[in-house]
């Protein structure tokens, strides 16, 4: 990964920040006036540039100002994001409502996914080694101007019944951390790039599990990624490992 700058950190977060607010193109000038970072217009325009070649934005041809690509929410995910801590009474409403279920990792994943799409305001989905999946919220999808597309929310439905790629997604080579972020932009699939899965994963008995959120790739990440955090938690103290 390219080294940046502290300024060029601080305007790829401006950036990052203003697009999933509005899933609008962001121009200089916004940047300029919603972040107060004590430069000019011209020096975030040239650090925009800067930031585009290296392959953090990009630019929609139909607008001048820029969006972040996969590269950089990958990147805002991992390490620039604050991450909302979530309050006691949504631990405890998440925890009562999956707590029954505890006995029966089936209905459990399929309350947990159920339980997501709600707090999430997204697709929630689970899916374990054996090729079953679970899912709710698909009218979720229909909040995200960007997804509200016949072809579009087509494709995505329909990789909710994909089996094979589902497997290929969830079990890919991930890093050691809690939470995972799929960008659609690396799906190779046009239809899919505003979306993105966000997913932790698990081991209960002999079966691996994958539980997460599909959505829009602005979705809120900084409530997004502790509320998975606390469900891997919560799972793995509620069923046996082994």
């Amino acid at each position: 990964m390219v080294d940046l700058t502290s300024r060029q950190i601080q305007i790829l977060r401006a950036v990052v920040d203003e697009y999933l607010k509005t899933a609008e193109p962001v121009g200089s000038d916004t940047i300029d006036k919603r972040y107060n970072l004590g430069v000019s217009p011209a020096t975030i325009r040239n650090e925009m540039v800067y930031l585009s070649e290296q392959g953090y934005l990009k630019q929609p041809h139909t607008s001048a100002g820029r969006i972040p690509t996969s590269t950089a929410l990958k990147l805002y995910v991992k390490e620039l994001m604050s991450k909302k801590d979530l309050t006691v009474a949504d631990e405890v409403s998440v925890k009562e409502r999956i707590w029954e279920t505890k006995d029966d990792l089936d209905k459990l994943l399929q309350e947990a996914t159920r339980v997501l799409a709600d707090r999430t305001k997204s697709i929630g989905i689970a899916f374990t080694n054996d090729k079953h999946a679970y899912h709710a919220g698909y009218s979720y999808l229909l909040g995200y101007p960007e997804l509200n597309n016949v072809d579009v929310t087509r494709t995505i439905l329909s990789l909710l019944e994909e089996t094979n790629q589902l497997d290929t997604i969830f079990n890919g080579p991930w890093d050691e951390d809690v939470v995972h972020v799929v960008f659609g932009e690396d799906l190779g699939n046009q239809y899919l790039e505003q979306m993105s899965i966000t997913f932790t994963d698990f081991t209960c008995g002999t079966r691996h599990c994958s539980l997460g959120v599909i959505g829009s790739s602005r979705v809120n990440y900084q409530h997004v990624v502790p509320m998975l955090e606390y469900f891997h938690d919560l799972i793995l103290g509620m069923i046996p490992t082994r």
